[in-house]
């Protein structure tokens, strides 16, 4: 067992490498998984049926307090995906953490209804803004690595369309969120909503979707949504998937 004195010197010398180095030492803490572990899980979703175009994705965890732990991509290549989705990524993981609460769960695609003008969160995309500081800094040759230049720090952002997904573990404690981006907006949800699935943080507390989670709700009519929270249809393809997600990757009942 460590002693006080041995515990206060290994805590100096963490102290120090961040003063040297000029970055934070992440400790993944609250069961986020780590680099490795989620890549190897969007690898393997983004293989499945999800509606979309089928091409590569871009993934970003986020912790509680909104900073970057994680960011990798599915393709071979940082530039097998599309490069503006990855902040996209970052910036969906940081909504989706934002604007969810300990009881209620809240995807980035329930938002799209109701920042549009005249709903009852218009305004909410334009607050927050991204860090592009945060976003550009480093070199190429670090995005999308585990020295991804977003880890560490906090990325910030807005995002109203699908692939943003609250985090909770299997106490029912929201831990954090993740975003996906790459594909369509649909697309981008179903991929999240199995990633967090195969992540095993999908204890959710409830949300506003009529399946009471925070599932996209399709119901938007005359560019009208009958419950305020709708998103538009990307592809019938797209929405199959989505609809049977409550029964094929059901959200987990905390222990």
């Amino acid at each position: 067992m460590l002693s006080k004195k041995n515990i206060i010197c290994i805590g100096s010398i963490l102290i120090a490498a961040i003063v040297v180095t000029g970055r934070i030492q992440i400790s993944f803490a609250d069961g986020l998984p780590n680099y490795s572990e989620l890549q190897k899980s969007l690898k393997k979703v983004v293989k499945e049926k999800n509606g979309g175009f089928g091409f590569n994705m871009w993934a970003t965890i986020v912790d509680r307090d909104g900073v970057v732990m994680a960011v990798t991509f599915s393709g071979n290549d940082r530039g097998d995906q599309w490069p503006g989705s990855r902040a996209i990524s970052a910036q969906k993981a940081n909504t989706a953490n934002a604007f969810s609460l300990p009881g209620l769960a809240l995807s980035t695609a329930n938002l799209f209804s109701a920042v549009q003008p005249g709903g009852s969160l218009y305004g909410l995309q334009f607050s927050n803004p991204v860090s592009t500081e945060v976003a550009y800094k480093g070199p190429s040759e670090n995005i999308g690595t585990e020295n991804d230049p977003m880890v560490g720090l906090k990325i910030g952002g807005v995002n109203v369309f699908g692939g943003g997904l609250p985090l909770y573990d299997s106490t029912g404690k929201l831990v954090g969120a993740i975003g996906v981006s790459g594909d369509s907006s649909c697309a981008d949800h179903n991929i999240a909503w199995k990633l967090r699935h195969e992540l095993q943080l999908d204890y959710i507390p409830g949300g506003v979707s009529p399946s009471k989670d925070d599932n996209i709700v399709l119901d938007i009519t005359n560019n009208i949504s009958a419950s305020g929270w709708g998103h538009p249809v990307c592809s019938a393809d797209a929405s199959a998937v989505a609809n049977e997600l409550p029964k094929t990757y059901p959200v987990r009942t905390k222990k």
